[in-house]
């Protein structure tokens, strides 16, 4: 019995600090996905896709306590300190829960949520202090795209047509081609595809990493859950009766 609850301590230190990293990996996830959404907010009708964002962060910083409390438990065991490690168990299993359930939910109405996209390509004027312009030339080229579909889209926007000049913004240009001016005659210069489907293909990626990271966190914590479960020492026995009546 000794024996198991040492290997149970083992255990529980193990996957303690495995906690931390999983729940410090998602956490980066639900990071990378917010400063994302800070850059292109603007392509999006509601604020609804940062929420599981949001909640993983919450989480990251959670499964750090359960990771360092865990470690602490296999150390010093209490009774009171597994209360506690249990409680935040249970509290991190809520918080992932919710993230699986936003990310998977968010995932399926991203086509509905870029649908402002091209209302701001429409809206651009080549003015670095105009907002629309400035989320657009960033998003073409951090997205290395294009328009919302390809370029042809620009033909028929307001600045192209009223600009009178006869080239694409220079954010199209693929950065492989150092010559590139935007030029309507030189398209294999620009990048080909449109910034719609690589928005969405970014975004859903991200959205399944927090999807399936969480469903990690929420393992391992079940896998903690167990081994504090094993690791309890049972009740000392009751002392021995003579005659039925105990011997104190």
């Amino acid at each position: 019995m000794k024996m198991c609850q040492n290997a149970s301590k083992t255990t529980l230190q193990l996957i303690s600090q495995l906690m931390w990293v999983v729940g410090l990996v998602v956490g980066m996830g639900g990071f990378y996905l917010y400063s994302k959404y800070m850059h292109t907010s603007q392509f999006f009708s509601e604020y609804y896709i940062i929420l599981p964002a949001v909640v993983v962060l919450a989480s990251a910083v959670l499964s750090l306590i359960i990771g360092f409390l865990g470690t602490w438990l296999s150390i010093q065991n209490s009774s009171s300190l597994q209360g506690l490690f249990v409680y935040l168990l249970v509290v991190s299993f809520c918080f992932e829960s919710t993230a699986v359930a936003l990310a998977y939910f968010r995932s399926l109405k991203l086509d509905a949520d870029l649908a402002p996209l091209s209302d701001i390509f429409q809206k651009y004027n080549g003015s670095v202090h105009d907002p629309a312009s400035k989320t657009v030339d960033a998003a073409q080229q951090e997205f290395e795209c294009c328009g919302v579909h390809n370029y042809t889209d620009w033909l028929e926007t307001a600045w192209f047509n009223q600009s009178g000049e006869v080239r694409f913004p220079h954010s199209c240009c693929n950065s492989t081609f150092p010559s590139c001016t935007g030029s309507v005659h030189q398209p294999w210069l620009l990048y080909s595809q449109g910034c719609q489907e690589k928005v969405e293909m970014d975004f859903h990626f991200q959205l399944d990493f927090i999807f399936w990271g969480s469903l990690m966190v929420v393992l391992v914590g079940v896998i903690l859950l167990l081994t504090v479960v094993i690791m309890r020492e049972p009740p000392p026995p009751p002392p021995p009766s003579l005659f039925g009546y105990q011997v104190l």
